[in-house]
């Protein structure tokens, strides 16, 4: 069995990627989305974390958190977070021929890969650059042409903020 190393800096801002079983296409979906908003908002409410950045696509997303002085325990945030969304709309998005022994023993529905990734932010320099991927994501997966095109980020908080300019992040050609 693979033995992960997780980092573990109280206080700390990590960028996390966080996939659907299977890349699945339901991320984006209005009843999940609901699921998802609703999940993030009571484990908040349980165990705060600052959401810096993030980008829903279809079927994976990405975030930056930073976490309270002095917890380092994201683990428990995002299997608290995948818990419920599972509890509220797995059947909707149940697959039993995805549903293995291991799936059935774990009790996870068939909506999320079991691990998630998750980095460390060094500095401000990789803190940056993380949050202009996120923004970035959709036009390099492309679904809109612009950063502001994608309803489904930060992108628009941090416009807002005075952080990007509102045409940031224009057409990528191959």
């Amino acid at each position: 069995m693979s033995c992960y190393r997780r980092s573990n800096v109280a206080g700390a801002s990590y960028f996390f990627t966080v996939v659907t079983e299977r890349r699945q296409r339901i991320l984006t979906d209005d009843v999940f989305r609901a699921a998802l908003r609703e999940a993030i908002h009571h484990v908040r409410r349980e165990r705060p974390f600052q959401i810096e950045a993030w980008v829903l696509l279809p079927d994976h997303l990405h975030t930056i958190w930073t976490l309270p002085v002095g917890d380092a325990d994201f683990a428990t945030r995002w299997r608290l977070i995948k818990s419920a969304v599972t509890r509220s709309v797995g059947k909707l998005y149940f697959r039993p021929e995805w549903q293995t022994r291991r799936r059935t023993h774990k009790r996870c529905g068939t909506i999320w890969q079991h691990r998630y990734w998750e980095h460390l932010l060094q500095d401000d320099d990789d803190f940056r650059h993380h949050v202009d991927c996120i923004h970035l994501n959709p036009v390099k997966h492309h679904l809109v042409e612009r950063a502001s095109d994608w309803p489904y980020s930060t992108f628009h908080r941090l416009v807002a903020q005075g952080v990007y300019p509102a045409d940031w992040a224009g057409v990528l050609r191959a």
